[in-house]
């Protein structure tokens, strides 16, 4: 958080003397080196270039100087304390953008957001949601006393329930429900054995043996 007098500032120089002064610089060097081409098809269809974020500053003071001033420092970015918004304050659903506050932009905030105990004033019924738990040590939570008290022993003798076999897939569990399945597929490969047998008699009745002469005479006739 900086003073008033930072939203005074008219000159790109003085503002880059004020985020020198407060070690914002370097990020906003960092934003200006990264800047190069984006890699991929996305080159060709108006996002040639990409960079880095820089630092952020936020005004309080509805038209201010500042404004121009900051605008022209590559990776920097200025808005309104009114028209905060997530993009802003977290680009790309990254947390921990390093934002400068003015004193009177920080001091808005209660009236703008509200607080856990008093509603917002310039956003009708607006309260700032509260954190679901107040101690976010998850882990000291459920190994302290008063919830290992209460809650219920470790099952050490767990009955796992067997595996179900299918009887079309498995002849043992085939013949455990129907004992004459055995019978029955014996009985189905004989008659199909019987089957083949006497289908391959019937052909060699009909096929009639080629004489010795006959074969001479079919042979000549491919000359003839």
């Amino acid at each position: 958080v900086v003073g008033d007098s930072a939203e005074g500032v008219e000159k790109t120089k003085e503002a880059i003397k004020v985020l020198k002064t407060i070690g914002a610089f370097p990020d906003a060097e960092k934003a200006k080196d990264s800047h190069g081409i984006r890699p991929g098809r996305g080159k060709m269809r108006n996002r040639r270039y990409i960079s880095r974020k820089g630092p952020l500053i936020v005004y309080g003071t509805e038209g201010a100087k500042a404004v121009k001033a900051f605008r022209n420092i590559p990776g920097v970015e200025i808005t309104n304390v009114e028209r905060l918004n997530l993009l802003k304050l977290a680009p790309g659903g990254h947390l921990g953008r390093f934002v400068v506050w003015t004193k009177s932009a920080f001091e808005k905030l209660d009236s703008i957001y509200g607080s856990f105990e008093k509603a917002s004033e310039k956003k009708k019924g607006y309260v700032l949601p509260r954190a679901k738990m107040v101690n976010s040590d998850l882990t000291r939570i459920i190994n302290s006393d008063e919830v290992q008290s209460v809650v219920r022993p470790i099952k050490k003798d767990v009955k796992r329930l067997s595996l179900k076999k299918n009887p079309l897939k498995n002849l043992n569990v085939m013949l455990r429900l129907n004992p004459y399945a055995k019978t029955a597929k014996r009985m189905a490969l004989l008659a199909e054995a019987e089957r083949v047998k006497a289908k391959k008699e019937k052909l060699d009745k009909k096929r009639k043996t080629v004489s010795k002469v006959m074969l001479i005479s079919i042979y000549c006739a491919q000359f003839w």
